[in-house]
């Protein structure tokens, strides 16, 4: 038994403080990211400039512009097309991205289309211009059905965008969706 029972041998200096080293400097290490990210209690902080009457940069809004008449015609075009569900070879050329969803042009004049339909007789179509930008509006547009029909009044929002450069520039519907949308739910359950 006096086998197993041998004293341990001496161990060095530094074999004994190296734990002591270790926890000295994870300590300094706890230590560095409290005063990093903890922000202080005194309100100073660290490298900014306080000034009495500091200045205030805000983004500049874009200039509002009168409608392109442009744009309301093409507006109108994509009404009497997509919406209406005719000449949709006319309507695919004033459609943008986000109406196509990646439908392809054989797709497209299947009629089967992510366009909200108005397919009774229009009586009239007047339109309401909610903001207009050099290269950007968005119209209210009242589609009142003749009288009779089997369709009600709608109220859509119509978005356009001009695309292209110089010559190439051109109005193209962006998005049509009817003003009593329903809403989609934060958290879908299902």
């Amino acid at each position: 038994m006096d086998a197993f029972r041998q004293p341990l041998p001496e161990r060095k200096l530094w074999e004994k403080a190296l734990p002591w080293f270790a926890a000295l400097v994870l300590a300094a290490g706890v230590i560095a990211v409290i005063v990093k990210f903890v922000p202080s209690t005194s309100g100073a902080t660290d490298n900014v400039k306080h000034t009495q009457n500091p200045t205030v940069v805000s983004p500049k809004s874009p200039k509002r512009v009168a409608l392109d008449p442009e744009a309301r015609r093409v507006a109108g075009r994509f009404i009497l097309t997509a919406v209406r569900r005719q000449h949709l070879d006319e309507a695919w050329k004033l459609s943008g991205p986000e109406i196509r969803q990646d439908l392809t042009y054989k797709q497209w004049l299947t009629g089967n289309i992510p366009v909200v339909p108005f397919t009774s007789p229009i009586s009239v179509t007047p339109m309401k211009v909610d903001y207009s930008y050099k290269n950007q509006a968005l119209v209210e547009v009242a589609l009142i059905p003749v009288k009779g029909a089997k369709e009600k009044t709608g109220v859509f929002w119509l978005e356009l965008k001009r695309v292209g450069t110089g010559s190439n520039a051109r109005w193209l519907v962006w998005s049509w969706v009817p003003e009593d949308a329903p809403a989609i739910p934060a958290n879908p359950v299902g």
